[in-house]
């Protein structure tokens, strides 16, 4: 594809960017044939699909399934039952997920939404525009990151719009054609790699109706945070006087002491088609542009997601509720952080930014180390093949989390002693049925990210968030046990922590990651295996006859 006057050698479904959508009705059977014609082995993750009793097909590379080889195939076969929404689909290897994306959406069987039926539904799909070798990026963050590596531009449903130009030619822009008073269903994904988005569309308020699948209290804004694989649905009236409109998307990103990376915004244009002959205003000039909040602004993200409340459904809430609300089986603290490693396997190095050390993600410091031969779902089921750890329940050491001193990475700073941590293949196995607390505590270990937390296999509700360091006497207090949202992809705040709870129900292996690519290749991963319960309506069936082998 050609784009900022360089050709790029990209790897797409179908010839398309971003990829075709997976469209389908609850309660369907989707069946995908997936014919690898690419140089790369390639899985294709359905994030946010429930996968009952299909661990086997969701996706994950080395977590449920070894890659698809290059010149085979596999067929993939899953429902998509009790959701209904908007979700998406990226491959599950390396980086390749930049251009490897694309949206599912499952609409419900009745034909009806709990708000006003939109006139049209649009899929927007915010990503970037890479013009590097992924394979390569993806390897050196695995080996201590490089912030080097950026993509090109960010991108709106595959356009990276007028922002950026070559010799002087702007880059196209996606267009909306709208109608005067209709309503419209925008389905917004972020898929991009490294940042969460700021969306907003000059003129317009929008009104969120659902998130990740599930149907949200509606509320209006101005702005919409997306993180890093979370999926929103707004409604957004073409109620302005008619004319052209920009709808844009930032990245943000900590401020200084984390390492910096460039400003990357998208915009796309909202144009109604009976603009006046004599607008001369709307015709003559660029389309106004919505002022955008500050790339370092990192509050209002922690307000919108704050927003965030479960719609109650006629005849009551979720019927998992009344059990997330009663006896908590395991707890779990988890932090997120980042440390170092020595380098050629010594017990003992400098660190600080010593090139004897690199850099690693990690959960409890421990980072996780993908196996490379076997799957953890086929060594679990046949009972050999991986050695794993159990992930600790709780951090080595206590500190606090949160101390800003701890950004900086120099020789002698106060994040030094710190910085040792391990690789290992983690688990951690509950019985079926099991209700499951976790708290995510983000951390300044030598960045103060935020962290957007997904979980394979079950959807979670989120109960609380909140910044600095959790204190369990004082936070339980403030946890939402009426409404809270139902979530599969979480955005633990920067400098803060988010709790969940979610019913371990579905057996399997089900990989749990933080979505920023630079994370989880650096290891900012565990995997949660659940035990299937005692009727074979709650046992894993056995693999399918076609599962891909590591090696041809």
């Amino acid at each position: 594809m050609r784009h900022l006057c360089n050709d790029t050698l990209v790897t797409v479904v179908n010839g398309q960017f971003p990829g075709p959508a997976l469209e389908a009705t609850e309660g369907d059977t989707v069946v995908v044939h997936l014919v690898n014609q690419s140089p790369y082995g390639i899985t294709i993750h359905w994030h946010g699909v429930k996968q009952r009793l299909t661990c086997w097909a969701d996706g994950a590379g080395m977590i449920t399934q070894c890659p698809i080889q290059p010149n085979t195939t596999f067929t993939y076969r899953f429902d998509v039952s009790g959701q209904e929404g908007t979700l998406w689909w990226h491959s599950h290897v390396s980086a390749l997920r930049a251009t490897l994306h694309g949206i599912i959406v499952i609409r419900p069987r009745s034909g009806t939404y709990p708000f006003p039926k939109p006139d049209v539904e649009v899929p927007v799909i915010i990503g970037e525009w890479w013009q590097r070798d992924l394979i390569k990026v993806d390897k050196n963050f695995s080996i201590g990151g490089s912030f080097d590596d950026n993509p090109a531009a960010a991108t709106i449903n595959g356009k990276l719009g007028d922002l950026y130009n070559c010799s002087g030619v702007a880059e196209d822009n996606f267009v909306l054609d709208v109608e005067p008073g209709k309503t419209y269903l925008l389905r917004l994904v972020n898929a991009a790699l490294f940042s969460e988005y700021y969306f907003k569309v000059a003129g317009h308020k929008l009104t969120v109706v659902g998130a990740d699948a599930s149907y949200l209290r509606p509320f209006t804004t101005e702005v919409v945070a997306v993180a890093a694989g979370e999926t929103i649905d707004v409604l957004m009236v073409a109620d302005a006087p008619p004319c052209r409109y920009y709808m844009a998307a930032l990245a943000n990103q900590p401020p200084v002491p984390d390492p910096q990376i460039p400003v990357f915004i998208s915009r796309g244009v909202v144009q109604y088609n009976n603009i006046p002959s004599d607008a001369q205003n709307c015709t003559e000039k660029s389309p106004l542009m919505p002022e955008m909040p500050d790339q370092h602004d990192t509050i209002t993200t922690f307000y919108f997601h704050g927003n965030l409340t479960g719609l109650q459904q006629p005849g009551g809430g979720h019927p998992l509720l009344p059990q997330v609300r009663g006896r908590v089986d395991e707890r779990l603290f988890l932090t997120l952080g980042k440390g170092s490693m020595c380098t050629h396997n010594k017990t003992s190095c400098k660190r600080g930014g010593s090139n004897e050390s690199f850099e690693v993600a990690y959960i409890n410091n421990v980072s996780f180390h993908l196996p490379e031969t076997t799957a953890v779902l086929e060594a679990r089921y046949y009972g050999s093949g991986v050695a794993v750890e159990q992930l600790p329940s709780m951090p080595p050491r206590a500190f606090n989390f949160t101390d800003t001193a701890l950004i900086p990475v120099v020789p002698g700073g106060k994040m030094e002693e710190l910085e040792p941590t391990r690789k290992a293949t983690t688990t951690r196995r509950f019985a079926h049925n099991a209700t499951v607390e976790v708290v995510f505590q983000s951390t300044a270990t030598m960045q103060s990210d935020s962290n957007p937390m997904h979980l394979h296999g079950h959807d979670f509700f989120v109960l609380a968030q909140g910044h600095g360091n959790y204190d369990a006497g004082r936070d339980v207090r403030s946890y939402n046990l009426v409404d809270p949202p139902m979530k599969n992809t979480v955005q633990v705040p920067r400098l803060g922590w988010a709790a969940i709870r979610f019913v371990a129900d579905n057996p399997g292996a089900w990989f749990l990651h933080c979505h920023f690519e630079f994370h989880i290749a650096m290891g900012m991963a565990t995997v949660f295996e659940v035990d299937s319960g005692p009727t074979l309506e709650t046992t894993l069936p056995p693999p399918p006859s076609d599962l891909p082998k590591c090696t041809r």
